[in-house]
């Protein structure tokens, strides 16, 4: 039957996701200058607006309706919403509180739609998180048209994959080939949202290149505190990310809340050390990106870890992830706002040590990893998994960004680049010290000085 307790911790969660995306506006706003924050928060923000709608039109039905071409894609039976209301998820029937439940995720079944909002908020944050890739430097209007296409032809398919199991949404369902077939492990989305959105902004920020008098004039975050300020509203909209992954009140969903603070905890340690050995002095900066990398390595494995496992993942990331976002400087891509370095190599850290840490005590239906007597087939089927959907994001990202490119939707001219993003494609800027109060034409800030990763890193490159 019908869980009320459930329904509403699944709807709670999808309010907590939703939170996720202004908090990362805060997060990558302040790290970049101030004459294009609001560029920043803009191309976050209009995620919200233009996959809500897709979501409603054909992303569900593309992501979870039956599959229609092997494992791949679904059928689209849930265009417009059809068949979401009235119908449930978790059981094996179509009528509202008639047949048992399937197996997974438990005993009780929510409803349809409710799962469907909750979903849509991970669709909302995926693109987001390309952003910062491209910062300072991308007209919004080319933005918008990329997040379109994007989700379409990357986003739902990849979800279909991860995401879509058997039997769920309907009785005859049939879900995408990662989750089903391979079974790969992939609890809250270390494949589809952070490898994809990682592998994206590597192939976004080859396309648009780099920006002017960069890596030797690296800009200055403009604002340290909105960056700790985003830190914080991602780590509390996470829990809705992770333990609402259980879509369940009980045991697992408190697994995931548990492993998803002290994986965090640990990455921050993490990162901080790597700094203080490397630079010495720990940063705030790298605080906040540390937390960031520890929330992205646990998502993928907050169902299936102990809290100790939990910690070592969360360490392992803090101090890779801190290590990978000088990798831009080796190899010579513009990353702005180390998307790559955090998302694509904490995601990649997460889900491959699934494959080691992985315990059949906390969830049975994830058996157990290498460390707990599993042997190494889980590693191969997590590797399988994280690969495809890096290369797969990768190079259609890749056609799609310089598509528009070429037809000059995306990337701002030199001068407007220089005088600011803000002005050029908003007509407003975000400090107003002349006493207006109208936002216009605004003398911009100096840069704060604050403690800068991008300058520390680039000397030790």
């Amino acid at each position: 039957m019908l869980n009320a307790g459930d329904t509403a911790w699944v709807l709670a969660g999808a309010a907590l996701v939703m939170l996720m995306t202004p908090g990362l506006a805060f997060f990558y706003g302040g790290m970049v200058r101030a004459k294009s924050v609001l560029n920043m928060l803009m191309m976050n923000f209009v995620c919200l607006a233009i996959v809500s709608v897709l979501w409603v039109l054909y992303g569900f039905g593309e992501s979870f309706g039956s599959d229609a071409f092997g494992g791949l894609i679904g059928n689209f039976a849930n265009a417009g919403f059809a068949g979401t209301w009235g119908h449930l998820a978790g059981y094996a029937t179509e009528a509202v509180g008639s047949l048992p439940a399937v197996g997974w995720p438990g005993s009780h079944a929510i409803p349809l739609l409710a799962f469907a909002m909750f979903q849509l908020m991970f669709a909302v944050i995926t693109p987001a998180l390309i952003s910062g890739s491209i910062a300072d430097r991308t007209k919004f209007w080319g933005w918008s048209l990329f997040v379109v296409i994007w989700v379409t032809l990357v986003y739902f398919p990849v979800a279909h994959w991860v995401f879509s199991f058997d039997g769920f949404t309907s009785a005859d369902a049939v879900g995408g080939w990662i989750a089903n077939k391979l079974k790969a492990f992939d609890f809250a989305g270390g494949t589809a949202v952070h490898i994809n959105a990682g592998a994206a902004g590597l192939a976004l920020a080859i396309v648009l290149g780099k920006r002017r008098g960069w890596p030797k004039d690296t800009p200055r975050p403009h604002n340290v505190p909105f960056v700790l300020l985003g830190a914080a509203l991602l780590w509390f909209g996470w829990y809705g990310f992770n333990a609402g992954s259980a879509l369940s009140a009980g045991d697992l969903a408190g697994v995931a809340f548990t492993n998803t603070t002290v994986a965090t905890a640990a990455a921050v340690l993490g990162w901080l050390l790597v700094e203080q050995l490397r630079f010495g002095k720990p940063t705030t900066l790298g605080a906040a990106s540390g937390a960031v990398a520890g929330l992205v390595a646990i998502t993928p494995a907050c169902g299936f870890v102990t809290p100790l496992g939990a910690i070592a993942i969360g360490v392992i990331a803090g101090a890779v992830c801190a290590l990978a976002v000088s990798l831009k400087y080796r190899f010579g891509f513009d990353d702005s706002l180390d998307v790559v370095g955090v998302h694509l190599a904490g995601g990649l850290v997460g889900t491959l040590l699934i494959g080691f840490f992985a315990s059949s005590s906390v969830n049975s239906a994830g058996g157990d990893g290498l460390f707990y007597g599993g042997g190494w087939g889980q590693l191969g089927k997590q590797a399988a998994a994280a690969f495809a959907v890096m290369g797969y994001s990768f190079v259609l990202t890749l056609i799609i960004g310089f598509v528009i490119k070429v037809a000059g939707g995306f990337r701002v001219s030199t001068e407007d680049e220089v005088s600011g993003v803000d002005e050029a494609q908003h007509a407003e800027s975000a400090y107003d010290f002349g006493g207006t109060g109208s936002g216009h034409g605004a003398p911009t800030p100096a840069p704060v000085p604050s403690p800068d990763r991008a300058a520390l890193e680039g000397s030790k490159a």
